[in-house]
């Protein structure tokens, strides 16, 4: 791949398949695969990641709103697609674009039932999220006698799926509170099949499940960050490879006396004589200010060069004396190698959150390597 000549995200499809197909090496041959592509692909495309999921196999999508299901029907993704988190202003969007609801509460079943009446439905696919500890969405176990009461003889909806979330599936020292909510989920699963004429598919792993709790694979399973090249441990983090590498350039180099400031608030204030480089990319772009104060980094020629003073909403200025570089040179703020889970835990947060803040103004470079 050429040098970067601009602030650009590479995203290495390759590795997304490697990725893919570790992932599912670790699944029966049965098991379905729900491929998470929410908030764009956690920051980095979701057309072009969940296109090409589509032509290697994938089974399902999930994303979290319906608007986020409509670009993918835009786009010609064809593939089932389940919306987390649907809001009933969606509803007739969402029915029209065959996407299909997570139900998670009797106001949201309720609702969405008469929409599914009132567009002349048959067999609708739904899918019924269970809270099982997570405690974030989805109905209780004493709800299976409200849910069925709503379903009996209703042939507008199809339970498609029953599922729910681990709450700590990626951390040893929760490893019991985890199983508790896997024997709550098998219980929900056990009532609701045998009420209902057809058996829905079950599904409750994550990443971080899928590679901890084979128990709980069942029909399919829904993996996101491990897609994009993290496990949620250092072990298995090495069987994945980063999808996505943020670079950028060096535009200026100043020479700092000592007593000089730097950026906003001269909050970098130099102590003896420095060399700076200002980068094209700042808060705007998803290098939040708390990667400011040397708390964050770069790297230049593979030298790290810390973040000083306070991160701009388009330029951060780095430290690089001693650093063999000049205007115009390669920038990386992370890849494979410097990756941006190091990246995240300098600024006390999570990959995540790093990559899903990369903004939409970051040219996007797609790459095969």
């Amino acid at each position: 791949m050429p040098k970067a000549k601009e602030t650009i995200l590479e995203i290495d499809l390759n590795a997304l398949e490697h990725n893919y197909r570790y992932l599912k090496s670790k699944l029966k041959s049965n098991t379905k695969f729900l491929a998470v592509v929410k908030a764009f692909a956690y920051g980095s495309d979701a057309q072009a990641i969940a296109k090409h999921l589509e032509t290697i196999g994938v089974d399902y999508f999930a994303v979290a709103y319906t608007d986020e299901g409509v670009a993918l029907r835009n786009a010609g993704i064809t593939t089932p697609i389940l919306v987390l988190h649907p809001q009933p202003s969606n509803f007739s969007t969402l029915i029209e674009r065959c996407l299909e609801p997570s139900i998670y509460s009797p106001k949201v079943l309720k609702a969405f039932k008469e929409v599914a009446i009132r567009k002349h439905q048959n067999a609708y696919p739904i899918h019924l999220k269970f809270n099982t500890g997570l405690n974030r969405l989805g109905f209780w176990e004493n709800d299976i006698d409200f849910i069925l009461s709503e379903l009996n003889l209703e042939k507008s909806l199809l339970v498609k799926s029953i599922f729910s979330h681990f709450a700590a599936s990626e951390d040893p020292n929760e490893t019991e509170f985890s199983k508790a909510q896997l024997a709550t989920f098998n219980s929900i699963s056990n009532h609701i099949t045998e009420a209902l004429e057809i058996a829905p598919w079950k599904h409750m792993c994550n990443t971080s499940g899928i590679l901890n709790y084979p128990e709980a694979h069942f029909d399919m399973v829904r993996c996101g960050i491990g897609l994009y090249g993290f496990g949620n441990s250092k072990s298995e983090n090495k069987n994945l490879k980063p999808i996505a590498a943020l670079k950028s350039i060096i535009s200026q180099i100043h020479q700092i006396e000592p007593g000089e400031s730097v950026g906003y608030n001269r909050a970098f204030k130099s102590e003896s004589f420095e060399t700076t480089a200002t980068i094209p990319i700042g808060h705007a772009d998803g290098i939040s200010r708390q990667f400011g104060q040397q708390k964050g980094y770069v790297f230049i020629n593979g030298k790290k060069a810390p973040i000083i003073g306070n991160v701009c909403m388009d330029m951060i200025m780095v430290k690089i004396t001693g650093i063999d570089c000049n205007e115009g040179d390669e920038v990386i703020l992370f890849d494979h190698q410097f990756t941006a889970e190091d990246l995240a835990e300098k600024a006390n947060t999570i990959s995540y959150e790093l990559l899903t803040a990369i903004s939409q103004r970051v040219k996007r470079v797609f790459t095969s390597s």
